[in-house]
């Protein structure tokens, strides 16, 4: 694939000294030659468009163009234009005493897929002075920090030991998370939980440790795995399965499935029945007792991601795929980082023994453990009950949230776009009637420091949608950045 033979595009952390008597073209090339010497840019790393470094050295574009076509000149460039230059060969800095290797080569030669140039760009703005209308987590402003300090208090005054665990995870907070996972129906001893760094890196525990490299993923389209390269840098392929109001049609997963050639042996399903990601569809229970008995009839193994399960606004969704499990069909994913703190890096895998200890003997092979303080942490969190207050204030906050963001959409985006109500989580699956290009509105909404989660990179193929979340941004600085939005979108669509 293209995407894994390129680097990803730079960001520039320096800029030309204009009181100096050397020309700022003249900087700008020693400036990229300099990292490329070094060893920081490998051949194929992608610099800006000609615009974007422009503002980022807060010079004029000329001057860039200027220093683009010396760098060019002498080789160490190729391509120019809107996202196209990037480094293009070692040949010049080997020139250079004292040459670094070509550690591009190296990266490119490596298994593990580069993410999608929006996903890339995504991640690195958020962390920058941008209004981040589609992020994956909750607002700072919602963080119960009272709650957490009592509980880092507690912890303070009996000062737990701070040492490695044992493979599958603190056993007190097993322990707890298989009692809650009992008032939801779930059968999951201590013994058949492991605790991961998120669920993230349970995909990825999975991903080496159960399935073969040419297995086949099933899931939703669009879906969340999508915007991953878990599996795919693993050498699987993942198949998109349509999905209705009700969530997944697992009736067309049957042609797929039993495709000639294919090894039913290395197939299996990951959904997210409950608020789905990226369009917050809620999987009937109708729905969800029909796919468990398709997979358990064709012998398909499911992940079942509960991310959102507990962040439910309006009534409690139907039982998970894993309470109706008795034959250890089904592995369950669940986090605290979508309902209470994502940097707490707490997941954990719930399923058959056997699985769950191999996948735990993996984790303990690349990071020896997750955190021992943040699951001593989530331990406290759960079993004071703070928990369970916690999650019913966060459930009103998000009811208000919903009711403003969907007020917003009614004032601006009618007749422009469609979108759905959900019942739970974070999103709303916002979908234009007309086909602009999302591409062109994303870097339009960035020229206005508004940053989108476009629907392409949770598809299999090109749409016209967003998600969009009502979690993150405070409600008045999500409707001014809306209204913008709208602007921009019927501009793109009157072209």
């Amino acid at each position: 694939m293209q995407t894994s033979k390129i680097l990803q595009t730079v960001s520039f952390d320096w800029k030309p000294d204009k009181n100096s008597g050397v020309p700022l073209y003249v900087q700008i090339v020693r400036y990229v030659s300099g990292q490329v010497a070094s060893g920081h840019w490998g051949v194929g790393t992608r610099l800006p468009s000609q615009r974007n470094m422009a503002q980022a050295l807060g010079v004029n574009r000329s001057t860039v163009v200027t220093a683009m076509e010396e760098l060019a000149a002498i080789g160490l460039v190729e391509g120019r234009g809107s996202g196209g230059t990037r480094i293009a060969s070692d040949t010049w800095s080997v020139l250079l005493s004292g040459a670094a290797p070509d550690w591009g080569r190296y990266i490119r030669s490596g298994s593990f897929q580069a993410n999608q140039p929006t996903v890339q760009t995504i991640n690195r703005l958020e962390f920058e002075d941008y209004v981040r209308l589609g992020t994956g987590e909750l607002s700072p402003a919602l963080f119960p920090e009272e709650m957490m300090r009592r509980v880092l208090e507690k912890l303070a005054r009996r000062t737990p030991p701070l040492h490695y665990l044992e493979p599958l995870g603190l056993p007190e907070l097993r322990h707890v998370l298989s009692e809650r996972l009992a008032d939801q129906g779930i059968t999951a001893p201590p013994s058949g939980i492991l605790i991961t760094s998120g669920s993230l890196q349970g995909l990825q525990l999975i991903s080496v440790g159960i399935l073969s490299p040419s297995s086949r993923v099933f899931t939703e389209a669009p879906t969340y795995l999508k915007s991953l390269q878990v599996f795919q840098s693993a050498g699987m392929s993942i198949t998109g399965i349509p999905m209705d109001g009700e969530g997944l049609l697992y009736r067309e997963l049957e042609r797929y499935q039993k495709a000639p050639g294919k090894n039913s042996e290395n197939q299996l399903l990951y959904t997210i029945p409950s608020y789905q990601n990226p369009t917050g569809t809620l999987m009937s229970e109708e729905r969800r007792a029909g796919l468990f008995e398709f997979c358990q009839k064709n012998r398909l193994p499911v992940i079942e991601d509960n991310a959102y399960s507990e962040l439910w606004l309006d009534s409690p969704p139907p039982a998970s795929l894993k309470a109706r499990d008795k034959s250890g069909m089904v592995l369950s994913l669940g986090t605290l980082s979508k309902t209470l703190a994502p940097g707490l890096r707490i997941g954990w895998i719930a399923g058959p023994e056997s699985v769950v200890r191999r996948l735990g003997d993996i984790k303990m092979q690349t990071d020896y453990g997750a955190s021992s303080l943040s699951q001593w942490a989530a331990a406290e969190f759960l079993t004071s009950g703070l928990y369970d207050t916690y999650l019913h204030g966060l459930r009103k906050e998000l009811r208000k949230r919903r009711a403003a963001a969907l007020r917003v959409l009614a004032d601006y985006f009618k007749g422009l776009a469609d979108w759905n109500v959900p019942e739970g989580g974070f999103y709303v699956w916002l979908r234009f009637k007309s086909s602009l290009s999302i591409d062109r509105l994303f870097k339009k909404a960035l020229e206005h420091r508004i940053l989108l989660n476009p629907g392409s990179i949770y598809d299999f193929s090109p749409n016209h949608a967003l998600r969009i979340s009502y979690a993150y941004e405070p409600p008045e600085a999500f409707r001014k950045a809306m209204k913008t939005l709208a602007d921009l979108g019927r501009g793109l669509d009157s072209l």
